[in-house]
């Protein structure tokens, strides 16, 4: 067999071997789980995620996750509470405590500081009988499924369990939450995340950047228009001043004979394609993919039809979408 070979069947044992353990896992939940989401939902303060080593590395991940779901979250090191960083932990907040064995030394001050000043604790744990999971106000028993590692030593099943038991309580919190994605926008402005979730006020023009023009503009001045706002378009309103048309390229280029002696409304193309500024921004650019424009007029509903803004593909390019 050749190593390629090897690394495969290697990967995949590991892999069904951490499934195995998360089905485990799955089946072996019971009512701890949703009292741990309502301590959680009950706090005043935030959830405060602690753990020692790989635990430590999952912990602050799980806080992350938290955080960013509508659930204030925070991670502190066992070994630094201990020198001073207990101060962060209040009795507003409920504590979740992450340790295979449940016996690790690191957490013995925060254990003790939760339970002197009365502190909701959820403790994670592989062992029933441990002294984390005996002094847990919620204690949550990980399955004792094998380590994918071959040796047993090395957290691996074990690890992945408790993220997913981690996404699992975000998840059931953001749920109860009604948690949108606008909230969660909220909390991710930058990136491509971010990008995905903008909205098309996020990035449209507005104002004085528009271009706009009455119907009865002569087509001189809506030459000047459309070269002083720079998009290539203009938009034409009616008596009422509410988007009626746009003139483009094309519509130049199909009415060149005695061009200047038009009005904006001789020319423009009637009943353009326009956007709402709450649609994502990356509908946007789906419309304008579709039909091969450069960019969209925004009307805003609740102004019966007036134009507000103006989206340009390059907006929506700038940003990591298209």
């Amino acid at each position: 067999m050749d190593k390629a070979q090897i690394f495969l069947d290697t990967a995949r044992r590991v892999i069904r071997t951490e499934a195995e353990g998360l089905a485990q896992l799955s089946d072996g939940l019971g009512n701890e789980f949703a009292q741990a989401v309502e301590l959680m939902l009950g706090a005043r303060g935030r959830v405060i995620v602690s753990g020692m080593g790989k635990s430590g590395h999952v912990a602050r991940k799980i806080a992350a996750t938290l955080a960013s779901t509508g659930t204030p979250a925070q991670f502190v090191h066992p070994a630094e509470a201990s020198h001073g960083d207990l101060g962060m932990l209040t009795a507003s907040d409920v504590l979740l405590m992450l340790s295979n064995s449940g016996e690790t030394p690191e957490l013995a001050d925060m254990i003790s500081y939760s339970r002197r000043f009365n502190i909701p604790m959820i403790g994670v744990a592989s062992h029933a009988d441990s002294t984390l999971l005996k002094q847990s106000d919620v204690a949550i028993t990980l399955p004792r499924a094998a380590e994918a590692c071959g040796t047993g030593v090395v957290p691996t099943t074990s690890t992945t369990m408790t993220l997913a038991l981690g996404d699992a309580l975000a998840v059931a919190l953001m749920e109860h939450r009604q948690f949108q994605p606008e909230d969660f926008r909220n909390f991710h402005p930058g990136g491509k995340l971010g990008a995905q979730l903008s909205r098309v006020s996020d990035l449209m023009h507005r104002d004085s950047a528009l271009p706009l023009v009455s119907g009865d503009t002569p087509m001189g001045e809506t030459l000047l228009e459309i070269s002083r706002k720079g998009f290539g378009v203009v938009g034409v309103t009616d008596s009422a001043g509410l988007l009626s048309g746009i003139i483009t390229d094309g519509d130049l280029r199909r009415h060149m004979d005695g061009l200047l002696a038009l009005t904006a409304a001789d020319v423009m193309t009637p009943s353009p394609r326009t956007i709402s500024p709450d649609a994502l921004a990356e509908a946007a650019v789906g419309v304008m993919n579709e039909r091969k424009i450069t960019c969209l007029f925004v009307i805003d509903p609740a102004e019966a039809g007036k134009a507000v803004g103006l989206i340009h593909i390059h907006d929506c390019l700038r940003v990591g979408l298209g």
